[in-house]
């Protein structure tokens, strides 16, 4: 069993987000002694997938939605099957935004540490395409596509 702080340390969340959690009923039966929550491994697991869910975009209110159906049992594998399949689709989609980010970023890394090298960005802001290193060009293209 833990306490609200140790989950809180280990989740890296404030103890309100953790009571926030458990007054809105997304944490069912979280136990107390003497009025102090303690969490259990079934607890652990829920604010993992709690966690994990926020990171991939879904609101509270469609975890608390998935949360239910768990709770409901085998009669809502259908419903949970859809939601991941279409957070699934949204975080490919993510994915694929963020490659591009990331891709610009290491183009502008690249055009700076040439422009360093050579004391100024003229040459690399002149540089046509074709002198471009491949790998470069290719974070070029991705990133503007």
């Amino acid at each position: 069993m833990w306490t609200i702080g140790e989950v809180a340390q280990k989740f890296n969340l404030s103890i309100s987000a953790l009571r926030y959690y458990d007054k809105e009923g997304l944490l069912s039966d979280v136990k107390r002694e003497n009025g102090i929550r303690k969490f259990d491994d079934k607890d652990i697991e829920t604010i993992f997938m709690i966690e994990c869910l926020k990171k991939a975009g879904m609101q509270i209110k469609d975890i608390k939605q998935f949360l239910d159906w768990v709770k409901e049992g085998n009669t809502t594998l259908d419903k949970r099957l859809k939601m991941f399949e279409n957070q699934k689709v949204k975080v490919e989609k993510q994915i694929q935004d963020m490659q591009k980010v990331l891709d610009l970023i290491k183009y502008k890394c690249w055009y700076y540490e040439t422009a360093v090298k050579d004391g100024s960005d003229e040459k690399v802001k002149n540089m046509k395409e074709e002198d471009m290193p491949a790998e470069i060009l290719k974070l070029y293209k991705n990133s503007h596509s």
